[in-house]
């Protein structure tokens, strides 16, 4: 257990004395195991238990400080943690005469809760969302048409800034990194794409982490780029770039140029930079962090970390071949993943109708001649595919044949190489 992890005092105590039922219930192997949990020695904790014994267990107040009451730390567990609603009520309460500010208010809860002050509801709170609400954040987000329930992906992406249409006045298929690789693509509403936007949106109307996994090239980070596109555009979206095995500095740095905060000032400074990110994490919005099988456990128990403070708003969603086989190995973060969505390759009974809208070279293509080449080929890979429509479009430029038959698409298959 690493020393971010270490037990507080009021938690250490707290447990002992639940199992704390008279003379010697308590053993000595309790206490060292809670010792090595807490990062400090035996006797320390004894000394612990003993003064708790005697009534000292509850947070005490620094001489002129402020500290939250019973009867307003129950109303705050009923909001689910919302330390900003809770000052707003005491604002409005006439009764108080001293209301603190809201960043002291913040710092009281944090301070009672590292002392072991239980706040039941705070966890929990975040995940449950009402169904009506659900449906309504599910509507806003037009991830189903009224009365039918089917997620819509057929809406035209939007352009971006730098993308210029080609002379159909087609969009370029790339999506904020991801090349498709020839002229003229366009990103297809297929099956396994609808299935990523309902999870992407459920996961963020939740607000709560999902995983996107499967085999490379399949089209994990463009169908999770459409699902975020069909977001609504009050509803940021923060894309981190991870490194190859990244260190925790790195991974700091990334989180916090992608929430636009000055990374270069604050990357080094742990305990400044871990609060910038909670004080961002409290809007609304969704993480995307692709290629998460990058991620070491330890680095997977930082974003844990950072999604157990009883503010954070944002949703999660983590993407990559192999994902979910590194998550694993982070039983902490593992057990808080909230969907989990395995994309297939391309349907096979749609695969000519699906090139046909990915590219015009594919129009007028015999299935028998695209059944062979994902047979011999491509098997479901749209990378695959994608790099066959990249040959094939440069064969028929070249030799001003109309289309593409089983002579020009044999020899775009024959460039892909031996390693398929």
């Amino acid at each position: 257990m690493s020393e971010a992890e270490w037990l507080s005092r009021g938690v250490v105590v707290r447990r002992l004395l639940e199992v704390d039922q008279g003379q010697e219930s308590v053993s000595a192997l309790h206490v060292r195991v809670m010792a090595e949990a807490a990062g400090v020695t035996p006797r320390t904790v004894w000394r612990w238990l003993s003064e708790a014994r005697a009534g000292r267990l509850d947070p005490v107040a620094r001489p002129g400080g402020f500290t939250l009451n019973d009867q307003q730390w129950n109303r705050l567990a009923q909001m689910g943690g919302n330390v900003a609603a809770l000052h707003r009520q005491m604002t409005k309460d006439d009764s108080l005469e001293n209301v603190p500010s809201l960043g002291t208010l913040h710092r009281t809860v944090r301070r009672d809760l590292r002392a072991g002050r239980p706040l039941e509801s705070a966890g929990a709170s975040r995940a449950r969302v009402e169904p009506e609400r659900y449906d309504r954040v599910l509507a806003e987000l037009k991830l189903q048409r009224p009365g039918e329930g089917v997620p819509v992906v057929d809406a035209e992406p939007a352009q971006p800034a730098a993308a210029v249409p080609d002379e159909n006045g087609s969009q370029p298929a790339t999506r904020s990194g991801v090349r498709l690789f020839v002229p003229g693509a366009r990103v297809v509403s297929t099956g396994p794409v609808a299935a990523v936007v309902e999870v992407v949106g459920h996961t963020a109307a939740a607000r709560g982490i999902g995983c996107v996994f499967g085999e490379p090239g399949v089209g994990k980070t463009v169908a999770v780029q459409q699902a975020l596109h069909l977001l609504p555009s009050r509803a940021p979206v923060w894309r981190p770039v991870v490194g190859v095995k990244p260190g925790l500095p790195q991974m700091r740095a990334s989180l916090l140029d992608a929430c636009g905060l000055p990374a270069a000032s604050l990357a080094h400074r742990a305990q400044a930079a871990d609060r910038a990110l909670t004080e961002a994490l409290r809007q609304p919005g969704v993480v995307f962090l692709d290629d998460a099988q990058r991620l070491s456990p330890p680095l997977l128990d930082y974003l844990r970390l950072l999604w157990d403070e009883p503010g954070t708003a944002a949703a999660l969603v983590l993407c990559g071949a192999g994902a979910e086989r590194v998550i694993a190995q982070a039983p902490a973060l593992r057990s808080r993943v909230l969907t989990w969505h395995q994309v297939t390759g391309v349907e096979p009974d749609r695969l000519s109708e699906t090139l046909a809208m990915f590219h015009d070279v594919w129009e007028g293509a015999q299935p028998a001649d695209v059944e062979w080449a994902d047979a011999t080929v491509a098997r479901g890979n749209f990378r695959t595919w994608a790099k066959i429509t990249s040959h094939l479009y440069a064969l028929t430029k070249r030799s001003q044949h109309p289309g593409a038959d089983r002579s020009l698409l044999e020899q775009a298959c024959a460039r892909l190489g031996p390693y398929l």
